[in-house]
C-alpha cells in the first residue's frame, strides 16, 4: 500500500475519532468518515503495546495492510479509514485477519461486491 493511501498525521486520527462512525467485532475495531473528492481510500492502523512486543505490533499491521491490499478493488474510494488491532489479531493468520476485516467492512457498508 502507498503511504499516500495512509492516515500518519495525530490531528487526522483525531478528527476521524471524532466525526467518523465506529464498528467493531472481535479482532478489529474500525472508525471511517466519507471524504468528497478523494480518489482512493486512506487507511490508519493503530495497534496497541497490549498486544505484544514490537515485532508481533508489526506483524498485526502488515498483515493487516496485506489484507486491505488484496480487498482493495472492493472497498470504497471515498472514505477515510482507521483500524484498531484486538487481542485475538495476535494469534491470527493472513487469511483470518482477511476475512474478520471483510466482515466488518461489510457491516459498515463500506465493503462492495
Amino acid at each position: 500500500m502507498k503511504k499516500k493511501y495512509r492516515v500518519k498525521k495525530n490531528e487526522e486520527f483525531q478528527q476521524i475519532f471524532k466525526q467518523g462512525e465506529s464498528f467493531a467485532n472481535k479482532q478489529l475495531v474500525i472508525y471511517y468518515v466519507p471524504k468528497k473528492d478523494q480518489h482512493h481510500f486512506r487507511v490508519g492502523i493503530s495497534v496497541g503495546k497490549k498486544l505484544g512486543n514490537a515485532v508481533m505490533r508489526n506483524q498485526i499491521k502488515r498483515y493487516i495492510r496485506e489484507s486491505l491490499r488484496q480487498l482493495e478493488s472492493h472497498i470504497q474510494p471515498d472514505v477515510d479509514i482507521i483500524i484498531i488491532a484486538r487481542k485475538p489479531t495476535t494469534s491470527m493468520k493472513v487469511d483470518e485477519i482477511k476475512n474478520s476485516l471483510k466482515h466488518v467492512l461489510k457491516r459498515t457498508s463500506l465493503y462492495r461486491q
